[in-house]
C-alpha cells in the first residue's frame, strides 16, 4: 500500500510504500475497542469523594444511655443513619479504573488501527519540516495539504521536532508524537494521519518484527488446514 508524500511547501512529490507488517495486519474490532477501553481507564483520575463516619467531625459519645429513653439505640454522631453522618457505601478517591492487556495484544491493536485508517486513505506523508518556529507556517501548509482543518489530525514524527512541535501546539485539534508513541486512541480518533517520511521507517525499526511475527502467525493456521485437505 502507498500513500502520497507532499513536500513542505506542500506540493505533492510523489509516493511511498507502508511497510506491510505495520499497515497491512487484519482488522480486529473487538481488539480495537478493549485497547482504547484500557487507555481511556488507565488514564481515568477519580475525584469523586465521600466521606466514612470516620473521616467526618463530631464526637464519638454515645448520645444517651442505651436503655430506658424509648428512643433508639443510637451511637456517635458521626453515624450513617445521622444528619451530617458519614456516608456507608459512598465513592472513594482510592477506586482503581486500571487494566491491564498483554503486550502482543496492545501491539496487534496498534496495527490494527494503523491498517484500518491506511484503508480508509486517511494517511498522508510529509517529506520534511523547515526548522521554522512559526504557527503561520504550519497553517499554510495544512492548508495545502488534503485534510480538513478543525478536525483531528495527528502528526507523527521520528523524534522530538522542535520546530515542528512548538509551530503546531495552538492548533486545535492537533495533536504531535514520536513514532514510539504511537497507540490506537490517537490513531483511531484522528480524521487525518500525517506521517514525516523518516518516521515512517523510525516505526517500522520499532514495530517492525513483531508486526512480522503475528503475520506469520495469521498464515500459520491455513497452511495446516491445506495440508491436512490434501491428505
Amino acid at each position: 500500500m502507498t500513500i502520497d508524500v507532499y513536500t513542505s511547501t506542500g506540493t505533492k512529490k510523489g509516493t511511498v510504500e507502508l511497510p506491510k507488517s505495520i499497515f497491512g495486519a487484519a482488522i480486529n474490532e473487538g481488539l480495537m475497542h478493549q485497547a482504547v477501553v484500557r487507555q481511556q481507564s488507565n488514564r481515568r483520575n477519580p475525584i469523586a469523594h465521600a466521606r466514612g463516619r470516620s473521616e467526618v467531625q463530631g464526637s464519638t459519645r454515645k448520645l444517651y444511655q442505651q436503655k430506658g429513653t424509648g428512643r433508639a439505640r443510637r451511637g456517635s454522631i458521626r453515624s450513617p443513619l445521622m444528619r451530617g453522618g458519614g456516608k456507608a457505601f459512598g465513592p472513594r478517591s482510592i477506586a482503581n479504573f486500571e487494566k491491564k492487556m498483554p503486550r502482543g495484544m496492545r501491539r496487534q491493536a496498534l496495527f490494527s488501527s494503523l491498517s484500518y485508517k491506511a484503508e480508509q486513505k486517511a494517511i498522508l506523508g510529509l517529506e520534511n519540516y523547515p526548522e521554522e518556529l512559526k504557527t503561520k507556517t504550519f497553517m499554510t501548509l495544512l492548508g495545502k495539504l488534503p485534510v480538513n482543518i478543525g478536525r483531528r489530525i495527528l502528526v507523527v514524527t521520528a523524534a522530538n521536532h522542535r520546530s515542528l512541535i512548538l509551530s503546531s501546539r495552538n492548533v486545535s485539534g492537533l495533536k504531535t508524537v514520536t513514532a514510539a508513541e504511537l497507540n490506537p486512541e490517537d490513531v483511531l480518533v484522528s480524521h487525518h494521519i500525517i506521517f514525516l517520511v523518516d518516521a515512517i521507517a523510525k516505526a517500522e525499526e520499532i514495530f517492525g518484527k513483531e508486526g512480522e511475527k503475528a503475520v506469520k502467525k495469521e498464515k500459520a493456521p491455513a497452511k495446516k488446514k491445506a495440508a491436512s485437505k490434501a491428505k
